[in-house]
């Protein structure tokens, strides 16, 4: 096997990829893992004993740590945003069947996976503590095991939350949706099963190889995952004539592609460090890694219902028939660039992880200061441009003046989440790296649903400040206050000692066999 190494990747630890080489002499494989320069006090040369006495340019460095941090964050833009385009395409083919349909597929996609989807994947994040901090302290065969221990978790979470798909439609009539909507979708929800299951391979897959630094391979998973949900939809739609029946398999079959794309590549000898193949080892220490992914879970979970209840909320005030639409227009814009905040969350939290688990302190937080200021520039840049096209933007999705006038109105607010969603994720992503997932679910819950929604109430009902209010106060009640309190925890903390904080988790979870 040839040599894989980036000379590029160096940072700030001049650490670059992994290397393997095949003897000729032998066939045996063997690893070349690159030494550890940050910190190495046998290293003799010139420009690395500069980087350990802290004298390389701060530009060099940050732009050493910009590009181990573009690596991961490229893809993982691309691959959210294929994410995101396989359930937007097939509603959208939904919409070309009728009105129920488009209501019923739209209902399946945001309500019922909606609902379990953010808990899984919040699961899965746990991952990025473990699998990031494991490769960091090149214990290379854990990240294998550990995957192996998400599948099974996450596969059993897959059955618990059955009853939603199975009970959809009873469910729905109990919100007050109409037969129709609710009988088309329960029905639906039972076809979109496959796609349930496939959860509970594709999240822990993708962080498994985010953390050895391959994303191009989720990227390349995710293209060939929608480009086969476009085409069989179009065929489904068009051609066959299956309905939304068929969308839901076509769904499916994007989501297993990328399952089997990731899982092959592993499988075939794409990850000869990491992957060991199938063992027994993953189903030990469960009860403590199913502990780190629920704290992760209900992390992502309380951020992810809060925007959710926002509209719930906003639904029960009296003739807001306007300012819904509005709302919602203003709520898909903020989903789409929150694709970008997403994608930094996860590239800090392997970058801290990485680091931390190698040992450097210094290193950990140098990367958590670079996402964070870059993504804080990227926010401010689509802040202005909301602001700017305040009285245009809403073209996009309308032609009704009243409409576009009232989100002219709410753009300030848009612009005043876009800013904070910009730095809070990638705090969070810090705190994923780190492992702090069960304090912030406790931050989380405090801020969001012990400040910002009783605020956000007070405002809306008691001032009568209606939609501006509801959601003005669950910005500044609980979004930036729970930045401030991340923000604060992340200066305050001690770097040195969660490294070494890294290093034991690292070897408590560990085998003790030599895994070769």
């Amino acid at each position: 096997m040839g040599r894989i190494i980036d000379e590029g990747y160096g940072g700030i630890d001049q650490r670059p990829f992994l290397t393997s080489e095949v003897s000729a002499r032998d066939g045996q494989q063997t690893a070349a893992i690159p030494e550890q320069i940050n910190g190495s006090a046998g290293s003799t040369n010139a420009i690395n004993k500069g980087e350990e006495a802290g004298e390389l340019p701060l530009g060099r460095r940050v732009w050493r740590e910009s590009k181990k941090l573009w690596y991961i964050l490229g893809p993982s833009i691309f691959s959210r945003l294929a994410n995101f385009s396989m359930f937007v395409s097939t509603q959208a083919f939904a919409g070309h069947l009728g009105e129920v349909e488009l209501a019923a597929m739209a209902i399946t996609i945001t309500v019922i996976i909606g609902f379990n989807f953010g808990f899984m994947l919040g699961m899965a994040s746990a991952l990025e503590t473990l699998c990031g901090q494991a490769f960091g302290a090149k214990r290379y065969h854990m990240l294998g095991i550990y995957v192996q221990r998400s599948f099974i978790v996450l596969f059993v979470c897959c059955f618990l939350f059955l009853p939603l798909y199975i009970f959809a439609a009873p469910l729905l009539r109990l919100l007050g949706q109409s037969d129709a909507v609710a009988e088309l979708t329960g029905e639906l929800a039972l076809w979109v099963i496959p796609t349930h299951f496939s959860f509970a391979f594709i999240f822990p897959l993708v962080r498994f190889f985010q953390s050895q630094l391959k994303t191009p391979v989720i990227a390349f998973a995710f293209l060939l995952g929608l480009t086969a949900n476009v085409a069989a939809s179009w065929l489904c739609t068009y051609v066959l004539g299956f309905g939304v029946f068929g969308l839901a398999l076509c769904l499916a079959l994007g989501w297993w592609l990328v399952v089997f794309g990731m899982l092959g590549y592993a499988m075939c000898g794409g990850c000869p460090l990491t992957w060991k193949g199938w063992s027994v080892e993953a189903f030990s220490g469960l009860w403590e890694f199913i502990k780190l992914s629920v704290a992760s879970g209900v992390m992502l979970c309380l951020e992810n219902w809060y925007y959710k209840i926002l509209i719930l909320m906003t639904g029960h005030l009296h003739n807001v028939t306007i300012e819904l639409d509005a709302l919602s227009i203003c709520m898909n814009i903020s989903d789409w660039e929150l694709m970008i905040p997403i994608a930094f969350f996860a590239a800090t939290g392997v970058r801290v992880a990485n680091e931390l688990g190698a040992g450097n302190g210094k290193a950990a937080k140098f990367a958590a200061i670079v996402s964070v200021v870059q993504s804080t520039i990227i926010g401010i840049f689509f802040c202005m441009l909301v602001m700017v096209l305040r009285s245009r933007i809403a073209f996009i999705f309308t032609s009704s003046a009243d409409v576009i006038e009232e989100v002219s109105k709410l753009s300030y607010l848009l612009g005043a989440t876009i800013l904070l969603n910009s730095v809070q994720p990638i705090l969070s992503g810090v705190a994923v790296g780190s492992g702090w997932q069960a304090y912030v679910a406790y931050i989380n819950l405090g801020c969001y649903y012990g400040i910002g929604l009783p605020l956000g109430f007070l405002m809306g009902w008691v001032f009568n400040l209606s939609i501006m209010g509801i959601w003005g106060g669950m910005i500044f009640g609980g979004t930036a206050v729970q930045t401030v309190i991340l923000s604060i925890i992340v200066v305050r903390c001690d770097w040195e000692r969660e490294a070494e904080k890294a290093q034991q988790r690292v070897a408590k979870w560990s085998t003790t066999n030599n895994p070769n």
